[in-house]
């Protein structure tokens, strides 16, 4: 059987969202080896390194502890984390862009999600 993405942004019950679809989608032989973590906060930082919006640092805590989670439950499988970005992921040249960032998953703890999208 060919494989399948579990994708889900992060959030409050969505880890117990994806474990039921895993464990459906393992019960109907459907395999699974990628999880897709989708839309997570990385806040902007001013030039001293300080957080520069206090609720975008919350959410990023938040997601940091779920994001945790996921490394340890799903540890044999593919886990790629995608940021949320300033923008809505529409039409060819944006689609585009988010499958490359699929391939290759930014690292974002050297660049805003902001540089992501810099040239357009």
């Amino acid at each position: 059987s060919s494989g399948i993405n579990a994708e889900w942004p992060l959030r409050p019950g969505s880890l117990y969202e994806t474990e039921r679809l895993i464990q459906r989608l393992t019960e109907l032989d459907i395999d699974t080896h990628n999880v897709i973590v989708n839309q997570v906060v990385y806040p902007d930082k001013d030039k001293e390194g300080n957080v520069s919006c206090g609720l975008c640092g919350a959410r990023h805590k938040m997601q940091s502890k779920y994001l945790d989670q996921i490394t340890d439950l799903y540890e044999d499988f593919n886990v790629t984390v995608m940021p949320l970005l300033p923008r809505e992921v529409k039409g060819v040249a944006m689609l585009q862009r988010y499958g490359a960032m699929l391939k290759d998953p930014p690292n974002m703890t050297e660049c805003s999600v902001h540089d992501l999208l810099k040239d357009e």
